[in-house]
């Protein structure tokens, strides 16, 4: 029972803090919102090309005509 009495202001501080926290942040623009958007595109579409390519290159290194 002891630790329990612990715990629960802990996690208390922390719902008041993660409030507080809420509180203060702010809605990003639309134009900051896009460009998050479209780095994160180029960034799943590079490592995609990157993946593709490496992939390529497999398929042509261990290709075996039939015989």
């Amino acid at each position: 029972m002891l630790a329990f009495n612990k715990v629960i202001p802990t996690i208390e501080k922390k719902i008041i803090e993660m409030i507080q926290t809420l509180k203060l942040a702010k809605k990003t623009s639309k134009d900051d919102y896009m460009q998050y958007l479209r780095f994160i595109l180029i960034a799943v579409g590079a490592i995609g090309g990157v993946g593709f390519l490496i992939k390529l290159i497999s398929e042509f290194i261990t290709f075996r005509p039939p015989t």
